[in-house]
């Protein structure tokens, strides 16, 4: 039985971890892409975040899933209130990505764009660096 939970925790954490690279990564890769996909004109940019999108939004759906899956597992062990409260405010950071990822695609001018985009990041990051407080 104990091989198979660790088989377990192996899959839940590299599916956990593989889709915060995608997530988190994908968009500061975007950022250093930005300014040679503006320079290519047209809807370059446009269409290479769309391209982008159809392998982050998925990678978000996974990265929380396997949240929940987490936090199950480790409060099936017993967590210290401390642990609860960065949690807490990791799931408060990974709703804000979300909704700024969200809110970024569907803007109309270049200031929602820009502002959005780097409270999506922003927020991303933070989710990641907690997360690995979270882990110990």
């Amino acid at each position: 039985m104990n091989q198979l939970a660790s088989g377990l925790d192996t899959l839940r954490l590299s599916l956990h971890v593989l889709s915060a690279a995608v997530w988190v990564g994908g968009q500061i890769t975007m950022v250093g892409l930005l300014p040679d996909l503006r320079a290519l004109g047209g809807d370059a940019a446009v269409r290479v975040a769309r391209a982008f999108a159809r392998v982050s939004w998925p990678a978000f759906i996974v990265v929380v899933l396997t949240g929940f899956w987490n936090v199950a597992a480790v409060n099936a062990h017993s967590s210290t209130s401390a642990w609860k409260a960065v949690l807490g405010v990791k799931i408060a950071f990974v709703v804000l990505a979300g909704l700024g990822a969200w809110l970024h695609a569907r803007a109309s001018s270049k200031g929602a764009v820009a502002a959005w985009g780097s409270i999506a990041g922003t927020a991303s990051i933070v989710a990641l660096v907690l997360g690995v407080m979270l882990a110990g």
